[in-house]
């Protein structure tokens, strides 16, 4: 005969029996690491050309601040500046041009930003160079297919300066929406030519050669950087801002062939 448990017995076996199932769905686990769960996140959005000396950066920092973690969305300035102004959660923005850093501040979404480093144009032409470019001037040529970056991004900007410099009308095949998609159309073989920062060249690790040319030093583009007003982890975004400034950061970018300010 089946005997009925005391009410009391009862519900201690149901309670029991619900946290036996609460922890195998993942609750709280004797293994979960709290590390994991304590581990605080700097989010930094950052110009396209930044990718690899803020990687490192970013690197560095973690070292220095056990228990943080870097995220970087790394784009077009402008389209980072237009995200930033329209709510996405954000606590450093380091720009390519002090016009995509006036987005964010005449939104009253930063403050007081610190120019950290610069940076020129260059032309990226294939290793061989197949259409034999030397100069702005061959960029007009009608049979030498050339890739800029769009005008309202920065190394657009700067290109289209750098042309009306030198006198050159050229007609791109393409306009980019960043430099590390223009620079791409160069190393696939897609065009002859592009107007890139000297970093991506030196970054390209040689599937590229650089061509300087003399009106890049009246369009060098200066870096800001700047801990949002509204950064969610505020107390990190300034200590990011300050490694990124400090004499270690600066190394780094000098080294990526980034020019101090």
């Amino acid at each position: 005969m089946l005997r009925l448990l005391p009410r009391r017995a009862a519900a201690a076996m149901a309670i029991a029996a619900l946290t036996v199932t609460t922890a195998a769905c993942g609750g709280s686990s004797p293994d979960a690491s709290p590390s994991a769960a304590s581990t605080k996140t700097v989010t930094v959005f950052a110009a396209a050309s930044l990718t690899g000396t803020f990687t490192e950066i970013g690197k560095a920092f973690e070292a220095g601040n056990p228990g943080t973690a870097v995220r970087f969305n790394f784009g077009s300035s402008a389209t980072l500046a237009q995200q930033i102004v329209q709510g996405a959660p954000a606590d450093v923005f380091a720009a390519a041009s002090p016009a995509t850093m006036k987005t964010v501040t005449d939104a009253s979404l930063a403050a007081a930003p610190t120019t950290f480093t610069r940076n020129k144009l260059e032309i990226a032409v294939p290793s061989d160079n197949p259409a034999k470019v030397n100069g702005l001037a061959d960029l007009a040529k009608p049979e030498v297919k050339v890739a800029l970056c769009a005008e309202q991004v920065p190394c657009g900007a700067a290109a289209v300066k750098a042309l009306e410099a030198a006198g050159v009308k050229i007609t791109p095949v393409t306009l980019e929406q960043d430099v590390k998609a223009t620079l791409t159309k160069v190393e696939l073989g897609e065009v002859d030519a592009a107007l890139v920062y000297r970093t991506d060249v030196i970054a390209s690790g040689g599937k590229v050669k650089g061509i300087p040319f003399p009106e890049a030093d009246k369009v060098i583009n200066d870096y800001p950087i700047a801990a949002l007003t509204k950064a969610p982890s505020g107390d990190l975004a300034q200590r990011f801002v300050d490694l990124v400034v400090s004499k270690q950061g600066t190394d780094v970018l000098t080294k990526a062939g980034f020019e101090a300010p």
